[in-house]
């Protein structure tokens, strides 16, 4: 059975409160909590970057498994990563002593966490030398925001931290399911950093005009042109998830999405008829681009929301832009 053994996280010690980013970003506190669904968000300290916050949370899954068993280390966190042109997943694979593994990184910015683990489940199904393949993540977009920038600072919930799941094909806890994914690259420039790639590469002027923070170039365009196929592709790759699993919508138990605010959160529950009991909503930790749905998991599972048989939902959407949802059965 191909399935998700074990997740991890990594919290970083640092928070920044709805206070803290009340005064960054001149919105009412109350209103960051309660419209938008953030109480306080992690943050990295100076010394640890992307691919150490990974690290960190792949360790701990290494606590109770050989680090030699791996087979394949995938990075399927943050495209903000430790160096411009780099692969984080070479020095993960390093540092986390799986020198049996080879590694390689997958990169959709947020959405990536479900289908990481569809291709894991795609991997070892397909290749008979493969049977442990170690997911690992890592996020410290919390400074890429530029707070005086208007179009982009209500990216304030962007946060740091880590997270891992090993994905096996000899899982006792989970069965990976079908997967969805719809991609508009429509959305393709709607968000992005416009300074140091090869369009406006790094000079004093990219620095000055702070052109490398994430931007949004036109707020209004992307809302109107966003707002009415979001909750609809949502609710799609959710529901073809699990259609494409053999099952029914009546099936889905727990859902375990990326942190968005609270209106969009409810209405994606409202869609696939779930409360707010049955999905994990990352109130203190923010959004952490693709490992949300990681984090959910790990939560779902520690909090004992998951019960036996249960089918859950790993959720997410990124600019670009594309919404991706993959189904688990649950055995605990």
């Amino acid at each position: 059975m191909i399935g998700i053994e074990a997740t991890s996280i990594y919290e970083p010690e640092g928070k920044e409160t709805a206070a803290e980013l009340s005064y960054k970003t001149t919105i009412p506190e109350q209103v960051i909590i309660e419209k938008f669904g953030l109480c306080e968000k992690r943050i990295a300290p100076e010394h640890m970057h992307t691919s150490d916050l990974a690290i960190a949370a792949g360790k701990k899954i290494l606590e109770n498994i050989d680090p030699k068993t791996i087979d394949v280390v995938i990075y399927f966190g943050s495209p903000f990563k430790d160096y411009q042109i780099w692969t984080a997943s070479s020095k993960i694979q390093h540092e986390l002593g799986t020198s049996n593994a080879y590694a390689f990184e997958l990169m959709n910015v947020s959405s990536c966490f479900p289908i990481a683990v569809k291709v894991a489940k795609d991997m070892l199904y397909s290749d008979e030398n493969i049977n442990n393949i170690l997911l690992v993540g890592g996020t410290k977009e919390s400074m890429t925001i530029n707070y005086d920038n208007p179009r982009s600072r209500f990216m304030f919930n962007f946060a740091d931290g880590g997270a891992a799941a090993l994905v096996t094909k000899n899982a006792t806890k989970s069965e990976i399911l079908a997967s969805s994914i719809i991609t508009d690259g429509s959305f393709s420039k709607d968000v992005l950093v416009p300074g140091g790639g090869s369009v406006n590469p790094v000079s004093l002027e990219v620095v000055q005009q702070k052109m490398h923070y994430i931007d949004v170039p036109n707020p209004a365009s992307m809302k109107e042109r966003l707002d009415p196929v979001s909750i609809p592709n949502f609710t799609n790759v959710i529901k073809q998830s699990i259609e494409r699993s053999g099952l029914t919508l009546e099936d889905l138990k727990v859902l375990l999405p990326l942190h968005t605010k609270k209106s969009m959160f409810k209405e994606m529950l409202d869609h696939v008829g779930l409360r707010e009991e049955q999905a994990i909503y990352l109130t203190h930790h923010g959004h952490m681009s693709a490992l949300d749905p990681c984090y959910g998991l790990y939560l779902a599972e520690e909090r004992g929301l998951l019960k036996k048989g249960d089918i859950a939902v790993m959720v997410s959407a990124g600019t670009g832009y594309t919404w991706a949802a993959t189904a688990l059965r649950w055995f605990g």
